[in-house]
């Protein structure tokens, strides 16, 4: 299990993300447009810089939903590879068998 301490600052920058995400984009798409001057694209640049660090989705970490590891994630299930192959071993998950040949 992973501390707690890094599951809830992972929630936390969860949160910041959803809330600055509209800004956060209409800001990126006024940086990226090459038609524009250059001087709008680096005040947007700028902008950009001024909001909180964690408001970046890139720092976002995926972990998994039951034991919060960071490392084996796999997406599609939303568990790392320890419980993914607990889960799949009971039937827990549908879909999922163990593979033998």
């Amino acid at each position: 299990m992973a501390k707690l301490s890094s599951i809830n600052k992972n929630e936390k920058r969860k949160k910041l993300v959803v809330k600055y995400a509209a800004k956060y984009a209409a800001l990126k798409a006024t940086a990226d447009d090459q038609s524009l001057d250059e001087t709008e694209r680096l005040i947007a640049r700028l902008k950009m810089a001024e909001l909180p660090r964690n408001a970046n989705p890139t720092r976002v970490r995926n972990r998994c939903a039951t034991t919060g590891r960071p490392r084996g994630y796999y997406r599609k299930f939303g568990l790392c590879r320890i419980e993914l192959r607990d889960k799949g071993n009971k039937g827990l998950i549908p879909g999922l068998t163990k593979s033998s040949w």
